[in-house]
């Protein structure tokens, strides 16, 4: 076998279509393009995504998709049974010291703090957080503890959100 021995395998390579020369062509009068019609006239190019003049699929969903509500306030959770097994010392516990000790990271503990009551508390502890579940509550109470809810920071209604003044 040699170089000028080698070639395409058949089926392979195709002649190109000749549209527009003749009736011996086979493509005669519209040159393949159909009757009429956009598609059929000189300078025609619709790009892939065009539908028509509906609305298209692009411009229909949106970039991001459903709804992110920028007023959602996300908590750093906390179970009660990770303090029982793993907290370190008497002191406080509070977002700064959960941080320290690797319960949440540092970006959490600048956020809120939510204590949830799965597992067991023995031991009293002064617990600082924004928010307590029910059964986290009382075995808090129940352990010899104390809670210490941080407010939330609101902001002030504004003069329209308030309530009209109502009239004698």
């Amino acid at each position: 076998m040699r170089l000028s021995d080698l070639k395409a395998p058949p089926g392979s390579r195709h002649t190109h279509r000749r549209v527009g020369r003749g009736h011996g062509s086979g493509r005669v009068k519209t040159s393949g393009r159909g009757q009429k019609g956009q598609k059929a006239r000189t300078g025609s190019s619709i790009p892939a995504y065009f539908e028509g003049g509906q609305m298209r699929l692009s411009r229909r969903l949106p970039i991001l998709r459903g709804f992110v509500n920028s007023f959602r306030k996300e908590f750093a959770i906390v179970n009660l049974g990770d303090l029982e097994e793993n907290w370190e010392g008497e002191g406080e516990v509070n977002a700064i010291s959960l941080a320290e000790q690797g319960f949440i990271t540092i970006p959490e503990a600048r956020g809120y703090l939510k204590i949830l009551g799965e597992g067991e508390l023995t031991r009293p502890l002064t617990i600082q957080a924004h928010k307590f579940s029910a059964s986290a509550r009382a075995k808090i109470t129940a352990a010899g503890g104390t809670i210490i809810e941080v407010p939330m920071p609101t902001t002030e209604k504004t003069k329209r959100g308030k309530p009209s003044p109502s009239t004698p």
